[in-house]
């Protein structure tokens, strides 16, 4: 690990003052789980100056609000689970939340730094670049070793996974982010945060270098749907998912009137299906058709040499996430 400059503000106008114009000049530190293992691996180039954020007070809370609720990006996972009130609104939520295994884990990784982690794709991780190409510009991944990369949203460039546990729940029940710069603030729907990028050099998420995701909000209206996520793992110790589905579904009695899908682990960024949605609305909720809106869900997946198995598991996921709303009914 190269040497860096550290600061610790206290309050969050000095933290973004701090930060630079350009990616690479500075990197915010916040739980470290993922940060530390990328400076000691060189994924990318060394931060010549850290900035930790966990000592801003104002950026760690959980608050109803509205009939909503706020979220503070230094937020742990432990928080989450002790917000028994949070839980209980939203399943989805509490069920990712739980799928981080690692005691350590909860402990210290941030809300924040889950949606902005980087991919765990091992060419980027071994050096390779986001895109993992070779001194040709060529890709690694469809001849290479990608039994854990994307299927869906993979005509490439990118073929790497997004390993965000939160993002496909929020996504689900329609969550904001709140984005503070040296313009001030913007909030985005938490979907627009994931892009794909097309070159070396862009990044996967939209955020810019001298800004700070500091809330995440929830809206009163999500409390209206019923939510459930639904992991597929390769072993119950700490390790990422190969498939998840986060559902939200709006119910008229035993119908759906309303439902949005979302999974994670599959592509790029958090893959939403609208076509599994259109197929569930107006149907009542029961195996087939869960079993159908999984398979939809997958309609148009290109596994690559290595990873067809995830097609199943993907189909799986969205099943059992719906079943699951049916049976904590």
């Amino acid at each position: 690990m190269e040497a860096f400059a550290y600061a610790s503000p206290s309050n969050l106008n000095e933290a973004i003052g701090l930060l630079g114009a350009k990616w690479g000049e500075t990197a915010i530190l916040a739980g470290g789980t993922d940060l530390i293992s990328l400076m000691k691996d060189h994924a990318d180039a060394p931060p010549a100056h850290l900035v930790n954020i966990k000592a801003i007070d104002e950026l760690r809370h959980i608050k109803e609000e509205n009939g909503g609720y706020l979220v503070g990006a230094v937020v742990t996972f432990d928080d989450i689970l002790a917000n028994d009130s949070l839980c209980k609104s939203f399943p989805a939520i509490a069920q990712a939340t739980r799928g981080v295994s690692s005691p350590q884990i909860r402990n210290m990784g941030t809300v924040g730094g889950d949606l902005l982690q980087r991919p765990r794709c091992w060419y980027y991780r071994g050096g390779f670049g986001l895109l993992a190409r070779d001194e040709k510009g060529k890709s690694l991944v469809p001849a290479g070793e990608n039994k854990y990369h994307a299927i869906l949203g993979n005509e490439g460039p990118a073929y790497f996974v997004s390993p965000s546990s939160l993002a496909p729940a929020l996504i689900a029940l329609e969550a904001k982010v709140t984005l503070h710069g040296p313009a001030g603030r913007r909030e985005i729907p938490i979907d627009e945060l994931f892009v794909t990028p097309k070159m070396e050099g862009q990044r996967e998420h939209s955020i810019r270098p001298n800004e700070i995701l500091t809330e995440i909000s929830i809206p009163s209206t999500a409390r209206d749907w019923r939510s459930a996520t639904y992991e597929v793992r390769q072993k119950e110790a700490l390790d990422w998912p190969l498939a998840t589905a986060s559902v939200a579904l709006k119910m008229d009695g035993g119908k759906i009137t309303g439902a949005r899908v979302v999974l994670g682990h599959v592509a790029p960024v958090p893959w939403r299906s609208h076509a599994a949605e259109r197929a569930l609305e107006g149907k009542s909720l029961n195996d087939s058709s869960a079993a159908a809106a999984g398979e939809v869900a997958v309609h148009g997946a290109k596994p690559l040499s290595q990873n067809a198995y995830k097609v199943q598991l993907a189909r799986v996921a969205v099943k059992r996430a719906l079943l699951s709303i049916k049976e904590g009914a």
